[in-house]
């Protein structure tokens, strides 16, 4: 059965989704996503599990006023609120993964296990991409500037679920209108991000994170984010790396399955 939550951290009323009893497994969204992303899985693992997501604050249904904070201590906040606050596995993608990741760091005795899809992280070197790439950015930049919403979202789209080494419009149907629906309500919603509290930066420190980690990467993505995924399996002590063929940045929504699947696996042989 699921249950809908309002947790309150600081001033923001964070909205938040239950699914199942047992064990916590909480899912973190993709700065160009919200907690929809996770359907799937969430009704897949909460069939015997305690499945947890939550809108972060500037995404979905979550309410905020201008306020300095902590993603973490928003993490945090969500758990204790929905669950009986027992070691957890945190599933992240993207900046969700930062999260999981500066979280595993600070509080490394309340989580079992991290899956991180296309983890960013604080403190990694700075990019360089090809020329393709660079172009690419480029006119999403351009986009942006001209403050044309939904031209912005349609490229969006393109970088982040199509994948730029993918083909314009190769992931089509609910999966994209999806995509649509979550990434244009966060351009409305425009998040602070300049208002949250900087944690120390994190790559320097990966060799501190013992638990299990799986790492995912879709071959269709950045290919800066699939080095920076495969060095984070290579550098956490338990760390193994999956690379997904044929998805981008958002294998959830492209491969939901497959991806169930993974995680699935990955869950049950760290349930304890």
């Amino acid at each position: 059965m699921k249950t809908s939550h309002l947790v309150q951290s600081g001033s923001a009323s964070i909205a938040a989704e239950s699914i199942g009893n047992g064990p916590p497994i909480v899912f973190l969204h993709a700065n160009v996503a919200d907690s929809r992303m996770w359907r799937a899985q969430m009704e897949s693992i909460g069939t015997d599990h305690l499945a947890i997501a939550y809108d972060r604050r500037g995404f979905g249904k979550t309410v905020t006023g201008p306020e300095r904070f902590s993603a973490v201590s928003d993490l945090m906040t969500v758990i204790d609120a929905t669950s009986d606050s027992s070691p957890a596995i945190l599933v992240g993608c993207s900046r969700g993964g930062r999260v999981a990741i500066d979280a595993a760091l600070q509080y490394p005795e309340r989580f079992r296990a991290l899956a991180l899809i296309a983890p960013s992280i604080s403190g990694a070197p700075e990019v360089t991409n090809p020329s393709e790439i660079r172009d690419l950015m480029r006119h999403a930049a351009e986009v942006e500037e001209s403050g044309d919403l939904d031209k912005l979202n349609a490229v969006k789209a393109r970088m982040w679920l199509d994948g730029p080494l993918g083909a314009e419009g190769r992931v089509k149907g609910d999966a994209r209108r999806l995509f649509l629906d979550m990434n244009g309500t966060a351009l409305r919603l425009k998040a602070d991000m300049e208002a949250e509290i900087e944690t120390a930066p994190a790559y320097h420190l990966l060799g501190n994170i013992s638990m299990p980690t799986l790492v995912i990467s879709g071959d269709l993505d950045f290919p800066f984010i699939q080095e920076r995924s495969r060095h984070i399996a290579k550098t956490v002590h338990k760390g193994t790396h999956h690379e997904m063929h044929g998805a981008a940045h958002l294998p959830s929504l492209e491969q939901p399955e497959e991806i169930t699947e993974l995680l699935a696996d990955f869950i049950y042989a760290n349930r304890t």
